[in-house]
């Protein structure tokens, strides 16, 4: 007598969260004039901005930071095919 099982299907979503420091070069693109008139300021969000930037650049070393998190997936849909484990 063979023995059947039920199971539903629930998809999961795992997040890495990654970090990586990287070296922004401060060039004139990255500064502003001084509200004080003489001399030029720091820009901080073209800094961010460069700085995402390198991230993206396949030199840039990120290390795995803590467990990935797994949680349930927020749109729930059947698997597109093949089995499931």
């Amino acid at each position: 007598m063979q023995v059947r099982s039920l199971s539903v299907s629930v998809r999961l979503r795992r997040t890495k969260t990654e970090t990586a420091h990287v070296s922004v070069p401060i060039t004139d693109e990255l500064t502003r004039p001084s509200d004080e008139g003489a001399g030029r300021n720091l820009d901080g969000k073209k800094i961010m901005d460069a700085a995402l930037e390198l991230g993206k650049d396949e030199s840039t070393h990120w290390e795995q930071e803590g467990e990935p998190e797994i949680l349930l997936h927020p749109v729930q849909c059947a698997p597109e095919s093949g089995p499931i484990h």
